[in-house]
């Protein structure tokens, strides 16, 4: 991507049953300073869910930018969903994954496209906030030792001069992630069948692996709340099934899908960190929920769990 004429972003959401997140980013999305965008939506919560969101936010925001909610075509996940989203926007000169709890700043769209716009990178994120105002992560970094991702800068206080060099970076996270159609060439899409958590840090380490490079900008900034989706922003012991199972299952994965020697030796540091949790929060039903993730990553069982009912339009 090079500097010139103004470039169309795709913004692409994806949700479940949450109109009140999705309406919130749009509000948030229409007052960027970059006009030139429109939003794709995946509504995977079920056709009436589907419709009455499209019904909900109309076509087009407030500045004229579109905003198209997909037809419902079953629970493809977070992945699945953002896939479905590029594939709809295939003449984007950007694309741009953010989480429907996300709320950016006005300047963030122009900041990541002016961190895109040197070449430097052919992938790059912002600042995630919490609601205390603190960081949630400047980026990630995956240790395949004991298959741990670990966001950076979690908890310290925003200082964009203290973010750290793109080099830093192992993955960058997918509550809010541009990339550029040399990314997507390289790289092709997000695993559908990781179904839901993880699915960016495989897709960054596999685009380093094909000698892609990630960038950062820190002054764009992005307020995140964090799980209102899946209910795994609160407390440990509290946790759904759901989050907690995918998120280790899905731990396993990359460490499969990342060709680390000796998978099922680095998987038990993964078991080992879930225990640990889960003694010091009192989570021994996650700890149970986490326990069947790894041993079906272990497995290498994928995609939607069986044990996850459809999406219906009850």
């Amino acid at each position: 991507m090079t500097s010139g004429a103004p470039v169309h972003v795709a913004v692409c959401l994806v949700g479940f049953r949450n109109p009140g997140d999705i309406a919130g980013a749009l509000a948030a999305l229409a007052r960027s300073t970059h006009a030139d965008f429109d939003v794709v939506v995946c509504e995977n919560g079920g056709a009436a869910h589907r419709d009455a969101l499209a019904r909900q936010v109309g076509g087009a925001l407030p500045g004229g930018q579109g905003v198209e909610v997909l037809p419902f075509d079953g629970n493809s996940g977070y992945a699945g969903g953002n896939n479905r989203c590029i594939a709809a926007r295939p003449d984007a000169g950007a694309w741009w994954i953010v989480n429907p709890d996300a709320r950016p700043a006005p300047d963030a769209m122009a900041l990541l496209l002016a961190a895109l716009a040197d070449g430097r990178a052919d992938a790059v994120g912002g600042t995630l906030l919490g609601d205390d105002g603190r960081v949630q992560a400047y980026g990630g970094r995956w240790e395949p030792r004991i298959a741990r991702a670990v966001s950076i800068g979690k908890g310290e206080r925003f200082d964009p001069a203290a973010a750290p060099e793109a080099a830093a970076l192992d993955y960058i996270l997918g509550a809010s992630l541009m990339v550029t159609p040399h990314f997507l060439l390289v790289a092709g899409p997000m695993r559908d069948d990781y179904f839901l958590y993880g699915e960016e840090v495989e897709w960054c380490l596999r685009a380093r692996a094909r000698g892609l490079r990630l960038g950062i900008e820190p002054r764009a900034v992005i307020a995140h709340a964090q799980g209102t989706t899946t209910g795994d922003g609160g407390a440990f012991s509290r946790r759904p099934r759901l989050p907690v199972y995918l998120d280790q299952r899905n731990k396993v994965l990359i460490l499969r899908d990342t060709g680390a020697s000796m998978p099922w030796l680095r998987a038990l540091g993964s078991l080992a960190a879930l225990a640990a949790r889960s003694a010091r929060h009192r989570g021994w039903r996650q700890f149970g929920y986490g326990v069947a993730g790894w041993i079906d990553g272990l497995r290498g069982r994928r995609g939607i769990p069986g044990w996850l009912p459809p999406s219906s339009d009850a």
